[in-house]
């Protein structure tokens, strides 16, 4: 846990606190301990506490945006593919408490788990230290690089107005190939332009492989 602390910036004065928020509801079922000491409750409160330290940061930082353009960039932001990565980041995955079933079953790569232990992190640092420093740490790990993020997450829709707009052609997607074991699958696409490729990429599913490949292909037409 030490080890953890540091990446995150953070140091607990109740570690029993990110204990809780490492521990999935598949370990808690395997020992047969009570339900409440897993780590939804927590990743409920950090869930709130995500949406309001997100939503104070958009609104100070983009003072012209009206609350529908605020609320699309939290959106886009604050999905389960970027709290993923965010916790990759921090190599969360190998800190969880989980069962041996969701172990063998890929669990420590599940987008949908680390997201959750990431957002009960949030709500354990909440309790640990307050708002000021939960806010920190989502500033830190969750809304930097935000352009970039941005980008990618809209990034189909996005390359669909700019073809529009400069009429290039008809897009369309194609799944190139799918490796890996069940549980952890590595998805390839391509995106076309008028039946030409124009990017390709990778991802966990076939959505962020799309989205990777048109964040290439707009890359590519910016230069």
């Amino acid at each position: 846990m030490e080890t953890l602390e540091q990446k995150m910036g953070y140091v607990f004065q109740n570690r029993a606190l990110l204990r809780q928020a490492l521990m999935h509801s598949s370990y808690v079922n395997e020992h047969h301990m009570s339900r409440h000491e897993c780590n939804e409750r927590l990743e409920f409160l950090g869930d709130a506490v995500l949406e309001l330290s997100s939503s104070q940061f958009l609104y100070e930082k983009y003072p012209d945006f009206p609350e529908g353009e605020l609320t699309k960039l939290r959106a886009s932001i604050v999905c389960e593919p970027t709290l993923a990565d965010c916790a990759e980041t921090l190599a969360l995955g190998k800190e969880l408490l989980m069962g041996h079933g969701e172990e063998r079953t890929g669990g420590r790569e599940k987008a949908s788990l680390l997201s959750d232990a990431l957002e009960a992190v949030i709500g354990a640092i909440y309790l640990d230290g307050g708002f000021a420093n939960a806010k920190e740490f989502v500033e830190r790990f969750i809304l930097n690089d935000i352009e970039h993020k941005k980008l990618f997450f809209d990034s189909k829709t996005i390359l669909q107005e700019l073809v529009q707009r400069q009429e290039l052609g008809e897009l369309s997607y194609e799944l190139l190939e799918t490796e890996g074991p069940d549980h952890c699958k590595v998805f390839t696409s391509c995106v076309k332009i008028q039946g030409k490729k124009a990017g390709v990429g990778t991802g966990r599913n076939k959505k962020l492989s799309e989205q990777a490949a048109a964040y290439e292909a707009i890359r590519k037409l910016g230069q």
